[in-house]
């Protein structure tokens, strides 16, 4: 599996000369790929859902369709998109590609309720997407874990217990484009990878614009 991160939570996964893109959001540049077959969106959030990026990905790959849960159905539509609904449990398959979901809640910001729904993603069997959430754990085996290092909802702590928890045999970080690069490139991977590398998880840093085979 290839994995290119343009920033943030936005991913472009290629897998068995099928391409997806998740979650393409305020805080990355609209991604340019063409031959695009999916893109995936987590939730409603404008850094994981601009849907002005998503008119301008299929506006590019006319044939690629959104996969999406009925929350965020309505801001597509009003901008004319379609899309096609997952619900939790439920499998997708992309041109032999499977896209599972796991999960119903974003995190908690303040308080004690969600503030809306959220669907992580398992992608091929191989790759969990999460979202903004820490506590679905897919009940399989994940090989590569893309692991939110950042946010309003999250502690550290909290992103390393969820990735002993999840077990994957990788992890490398998404959700910390509102972090600066001390942050991103010395902190994080100091901290959460070292925890990580002590439990038997291998944590690969990915760099903005970075390329990595998994």
């Amino acid at each position: 599996m290839k994995i290119t991160k343009y920033a943030h939570a936005c991913l472009l996964i290629e897998e068995a000369g099928v391409r997806l893109i998740t979650d393409p959001g305020s805080w990355n540049e609209t991604p340019t790929a063409t031959g695009v077959h999916a893109i995936l969106i987590t939730h409603e959030h404008q850094d994981h859902c601009d849907v002005a990026q998503v008119k301008e990905i299929l506006a590019r790959n006319p044939d690629a369709v959104v996969i999406t849960h009925t929350a965020v159905v309505p801001l597509l539509a009003a901008v004319d998109v379609a899309a096609v609904v997952i619900e939790e449990g439920q499998t997708v398959d992309v041109s032999g590609v499977s896209v599972e979901s796991f999960g119903h809640d974003h995190a908690i910001i303040y308080g004690d309720t969600s503030p809306c729904r959220n669907t992580g993603f398992l992608i091929a069997g191989k790759l969990f997407v999460p979202g903004d959430a820490l506590h679905d754990v897919p009940n399989r085996a994940v090989d590569i874990l893309a692991l939110p290092t950042g946010g309003p909802w999250m502690k550290i702590a909290e992103a390393i217990d969820y990735a002993k928890a999840v077990k994957p045999r990788i992890a490398f970080p998404i959700h910390d484009a509102m972090y600066g690069e001390d942050y991103k490139r010395g902190f994080a991977p100091r901290i959460m990878g070292g925890a990580l590398e002590t439990a038997g998880i291998a944590f690969q840093d990915l760099v903005e614009g970075e390329t990595a085979e998994f």
